[in-house]
Order: C-alpha cells, then sequence, then structure tokens
C-alpha cells in the first residue's frame, strides 16, 4: 500500500493517538521518507515545515513514541498512529497532550505541565 503525498506538497497529516487511552496527542506531518523511517524503526518520524528537517519525537526530550498500531484513511492521504507514549509528554511545550488548551468561552488550561521545555530544550 502506498500512501499519496502528492496532495499537500509531499506530506500526509499524521495523527497521534495513545494506544492505551485513545487520547489524541499531537498532529504532525510526515513525507514519503518520515513514513518509511517511520515504518522502519518503529518510532514516529515527521517532517518539520517550519524547520525545514526530520526529527524523531524524542529525539531531544526523551519522550519518544513507540508505534504499536497504522491506520491510513480511505484517501490513502492521512495516517492515524497509534503509539505508546514514553515519558508521558508527546506536546514540546511540556504537557501529556497538544490539545491541553479547551476552549470554554476563553482558553483553560485542561492538563498539568509534565516537564519544563526550557531545561529540556536548551538552546546552545
Amino acid at each position: 500500500m502506498e500512501l499519496d503525498f502528492t496532495k499537500m506538497g509531499g506530506l500526509v497529516p499524521a495523527i497521534i493517538q495513545d494506544a492505551a487511552t485513545n487520547k489524541v496527542l499531537m498532529l504532525a506531518y510526515m513525507d514519503k521518507n518520515a513514513w518509511e523511517k517511520t515504518l522502519e524503526t518503529g518510532k514516529t518520524w515527521f517532517y518539520s515545515r517550519s524547520r525545514d528537517k526530520y526529527w524523531m519525537k524524542g529525539e531531544e526530550s526523551g519522550n519518544v513514541q513507540n508505534v504499536k498500531e497504522v491506520f491510513v484513511d480511505c484517501d490513502d492521504d492521512t495516517v492515524l498512529l497509534k503509539v505508546e507514549q514514553v515519558g508521558n509528554a508527546a506536546c514540546h511545550t511540556g504537557y501529556h497532550s497538544c490539545f491541553f488548551r479547551k476552549l470554554n468561552g476563553e482558553i483553560e488550561i485542561v492538563e498539568e505541565k509534565i516537564f519544563d521545555p526550557e531545561k529540556v530544550y536548551k538552546k546552545s
């Protein structure tokens, strides 16, 4: 089975979901290379549009994602990866999920911060 990388400039959205709880952890993008690296290694790999580079989730923070199941949508242009989230934080801002804010008339933070990103992602 081949993913269709032609619709979004060579990228496909990758929805990352906790395999144990089904909570959506994050959304990122993969190109063909990141997709193949993910399948080869069993770890999530993405293409960063803002940094114009590949990255493995957790390569700096240690909060890696072990792929447990892979689903492809009906148009072959979006993937859903169910993962074991090692370290309990998927979000680079220090939260379990990138979706830690809820709109209740105003934005409300609904999760506790797990780590301080300034300590984890030290800029040299």
